[in-house]
């Protein structure tokens, strides 16, 4: 790998000399392949080799063509970087009661679909990605994670400083100039420059400045990048604490992990994963609290158009809680509303681009219900709603790749499909053919003979 000049002159400074050449030789190996289960649909027992700083987690020996798994479409599990996981320390460790929680920069979701799994039960989630396209992905990750109390919004950081003091968590994943990602990302490696590392620098101090209004006094920030300088690491952190006030945290960490703490001087607890050091690629995170101690802002109710009754009545039998949930209308779609979080979800769906909240149900066409593929993704969905059909490994990628099914001993109308008892979304049998009911854009692109 063809470092530039400037950054192996910086980076070594920073590090240290043997600190920097063990860094350089784990450039030049193969990165390593992580993944999280889903526990709320997978009992899957995990590899041996662990990640040591987050549960439900482990390393494969090699990476396999995840497309050509169902029940990786199926939300039963997701490929994610180890060292980002290290997110379930701070939950574990300062999250403890039911929280509001914001992750502002979440595509394509890995850590919004940590904090799912993490969260105490009566928790909610808004995951935000401004950038459209990525936008898109983070909702098809979120929704094949299966849970309810989760929105996912296409927004910009200033537009949520109108939610004052709403949040008790914000999770800021920064933009950043990407040296954490070298052995992963050759573009990265070509595209960096010292200009760029000082525009990621200030636009992270704008980003957290823009959001800092809608955490709650007393609340949590969690500030983290994927790069390697103390301008966007280091520096940014004593920023906030120094022009924001808040109070840097430290986390309880084993020795183990391997994870490197402040190199600027400073006793400030921050937390580096260093290729060599941690078994990872890079990341920098730190715990930050906001001073003073108030209650989150209490949801101001937005009023909503509630489904017919005679609606109610026929989705409500598709949930496992029904009693659990308002049942409203947007457009042409009843969404099941987790009562706990109604109001609060109804206020940010006044003021943001929402692409997905809670749970659509149906959609209404001709007075009758179509079941939606959130629902048949959803950990909620009533296991005896509807017919199961179980289909074999090809058949299910034939699924995925959106192709019309023959069902010649299924009964006619709705059907959930499974893969290995796991539910991998709805078709409608009209005798000759199925029609598959999978969503079109997340389709699997390649012929399923080929995986």
């Amino acid at each position: 790998m063809e470092l530039n000049t400037e950054f192996i002159e910086r980076t070594k400074q920073l590090f240290g000399t043997d600190r920097y050449l063990c860094f350089e030789s784990a450039l030049n190996s193969e990165p390593l392949v992580s993944i999280r289960y889903n526990r709320s649909k997978s009992s899957a027992e995990l590899c041996e080799d662990k990640v040591l700083w987050a549960s439900d987690a482990c390393y494969l020996e090699q990476r396999p063509m995840f497309t050509a798994d169902p029940l990786f479409h199926a939300g039963c599990y997701y490929v994610q970087e180890a060292s980002s996981m290290f997110l379930e320390q701070v939950v574990k460790q300062y999250i403890s009661t039911p929280a509001r929680v914001l992750d502002l920069c979440a595509a394509p979701g890995g850590k919004s679909t940590h904090l799912l799994s993490l969260l105490p039960k009566g928790s909610m989630l808004v995951a935000n990605e401004p950038m459209p396209l990525r936008a898109k992905v983070l909702a098809e990750n979120v929704i094949k994670w299966g849970r309810v109390s989760a929105m996912v919004v296409k927004n910009e950081p200033k537009d949520f400083a109108c939610f004052k003091n709403l949040f008790d968590v914000i999770v800021v994943d920064a933009p950043c100039s990407g040296e954490g990602m070298f052995r992963k990302d050759s573009f990265a490696v070509e595209q960096w420059s010292v200009s760029n590392v000082e525009l990621c620098a200030r636009r992270q101090r704008e980003i957290l400045a823009d959001v800092w209004p809608a955490l709650r006094p007393g609340g949590l920030l969690v500030y983290s990048t994927c790069t390697f300088n103390r301008e966007e690491d280091e520096d940014c952190v004593a920023w906030v604490s120094q022009e924001l006030g808040a109070e840097v945290l430290p986390l309880d960490i084993s020795d183990e992990w391997g994870i490197t703490p402040n190199l600027t001087g400073s006793n400030s607890p921050v937390y580096r994963f260093i290729p060599g050091y941690t078994r990872g690629e890079g990341f920098f995170l730190s715990v930050m609290r906001k001073s003073g101690n108030d209650k989150p802002q209490a949801s101001r109710a937005i009023r909503q158009q509630v489904a017919p009754a005679k609606l109610r009545e026929q989705v409500s039998a598709w949930l496992k809680n029904p009693a659990e949930f308002n049942y409203i209308m947007q457009g042409d779609t009843i969404v099941a509303q987790p009562k706990e979080h109604a109001d609060a979800m109804s206020l940010l769906s006044s003021k943001l681009n929402v692409l997905h909240v809670a749970l659509p149900l149906a959609t209404v066409k001709n007075n009758k219900l179509l079941p939606t593929h959130a629902l048949a993704m959803s950990t909620q969905l009533n296991p005896n709603a509807f017919t199961k059909v179980e289909l074999e490994r090809e058949k299910a990628l034939m699924y995925l790749h959106r192709e019309a099914l023959a069902l010649p001993d299924a009964p006619m109308g709705i059907l959930l499909l499974t893969y290995k008892g796991t539910p991998i979304g709805f078709a409608k049998n009209v005798g000759n053919r199925a029609n598959n009911l999978y969503p079109a854009e997340w389709r699997i692109r390649k012929d399923p003979m080929e995986l």
